[in-house]
């Protein structure tokens, strides 16, 4: 099992900047791909960013590529979304997952957080 705790949400005035961490507790960090996916009201989940186990490759949305930047600190088991130039479209409810597989598909990842909400104003 893996426990994941976000946090670092807010509400924040456009083209600010906010940084969400996700804490990880249980097996060992580095068996994990991690991922960032969030859900606006009225809207499905959908994907931002992934990294991979080693924490080299990463692969982001369209609509977040070149604003928001994952990262990974293996020492505090720790996964990070910097996210810059937010937009009232990025407001939404953010969600950690980790998963055995490098993916895009939220249904590769096994584990979830509670999620952070983020609020972008204009």
């Amino acid at each position: 099992q893996v426990r994941l705790v976000e946090s670092g949400g807010g509400l924040v005035h456009s083209g600010s900047s906010l940084r969400l961490s996700c804490a990880a507790s249980g097996r060992p960090f580095s068996s994990y791909a991690m991922g960032w996916f969030r859900q606006a009201p009225g809207k499905e989940r959908e994907f931002v960013a992934v990294i991979s186990m080693s924490g080299i490759t990463t692969d982001y949305a369209d609509s977040v590529k070149g604003r928001f930047t994952i990262s990974i600190d293996n020492g505090k088991d720790t996964v990070f979304l910097q996210m810059n130039s937010l937009k009232p479209d990025d407001t939404a409810v953010y969600y950690c997952a980790a998963g055995p597989n490098y993916h895009r598909n939220e249904n590769m990842f096994h584990y979830w957080g509670q999620g952070t909400q983020v609020t972008v104003s204009s």
